[in-house]
């Protein structure tokens, strides 16, 4: 077989190659709209934070940047689709702690969270969970809620808005350090979880300060603790857990930026800065303020560190919170 090169293919493969250094370099990048998907419903706190962000990322980077849910099975469908996406930045997942807390405590994640994805920033975290009830509970602190629950067990419920997602990990590890039984009953995302508590259907929930604060401050729902190891201004009368007697109880949530494993470090840093510049703008700073969230932007480096961190963690609470009795 005789194989002729002509000059307009020889033009050709050199434009090729120049097309694909360039997109190897993240010269180009982005040339088009990037999809952050929110692998959870509208209305919680991940999608709150990240349509917040969006308009001032979509400035940062250059491009709009378009804001997708694909809820399921408490995150993850929505991950695990993002997992066998093209490496090419126009595929971000913006989710919780929950990346790292669910393979813990479901056997059906068909992702690895470290080593399906290229790990870009830990963008934003929180003051801890606002451990909620609805008013009908008679508890006003965590020792008051804690007899409730040992008086009658099994009759307390909380939402689960999937497992290892930070409204099941608090509550359970709450319930293995004071040998508690309270039900766990699921629900497909944050917002439904608050239209039945709100309703008095269920009677607590672990849920973000940037959720919880309307809610207490007119008084449809009682505030009883902040995970965190500290208070929070927001809610300055509300004590930690720590405080009503869970030494060491420390649980804060986080939102971090992730895209397919593999993708061009050129990328990756652009999106890095686009999120830095997005969390220091002063309307966001303004926003946060008032919703207990702090602006992070970690570089990527350290953020595969502390990603691979709260995953050895993450496991160490799944076997503690699955050895307790039940």
């Amino acid at each position: 077989m005789t194989i002729r090169f002509t000059r307009r293919a020889a033009l050709l493969g050199a434009a090729a190659l120049a097309s694909g250094t360039a997109a190897a370099q993240g010269t180009d990048y982005p040339s088009r709209p990037i999809r952050a998907v929110v692998p959870s419903p509208p209305g919680g706190p991940p999608d709150l934070i990240i349509r917040a962000l969006a308009p001032k990322l979509s400035a940062a980077i250059g491009q709009t940047v378009v804001i997708e849910n694909r809820p399921g099975a408490g995150g993850i469908v929505g991950t695990a689709q993002v997992a066998r996406m093209p490496a090419d930045g126009y595929t971000w997942l913006f989710t919780t702690a929950s990346h790292v807390n669910t393979p813990p405590f479901n056997p059906n994640v068909n992702f690895d969270p470290i080593a399906d994805f290229t790990h870009v920033t830990l963008a934003v975290q929180n003051f801890g969970q606002a451990l909620v009830v609805h008013p009908s509970v008679q508890a006003t602190n965590l020792a008051e809620l804690i007899a409730l629950a040992k008086r009658e067990p099994g009759r307390l419920t909380y939402v689960n808005a999937g497992n290892g997602t930070a409204s099941h990990i608090p509550a359970e590890l709450m319930k293995a350090m004071t040998g508690t039984d309270i039900l766990s009953v699921p629900y497909r995302g944050v917002g439904e979880g608050v239209t039945d508590l709100l309703a008095g259907r269920i009677d607590m929930f672990f849920v973000g300060t940037n959720v919880a604060l309307e809610h207490v401050q007119a008084g449809r729902l009682r505030a009883i603790a902040l995970t965190g190891a500290r208070r929070w201004k927001g809610m300055p009368d509300v004590p930690t857990m720590q405080e009503q007697g869970l030494a060491g109880y420390d649980v804060v949530n986080w939102f971090g930026l992730w895209m397919p494993a593999g993708a061009p470090r050129p990328i990756v840093e652009k999106a890095h800065a686009a999120m830095r510049t997005a969390v220091n703008d002063p309307e966001i700073l303004a926003l946060f303020d008032t919703q207990g969230l702090q602006g992070i932007a970690m570089p990527p480096d350290q953020f595969a560190v502390f990603v691979q961190e709260q995953s050895r963690i993450a496991q160490e609470i799944g076997r503690r919170v699955n050895a307790a009795p039940r």
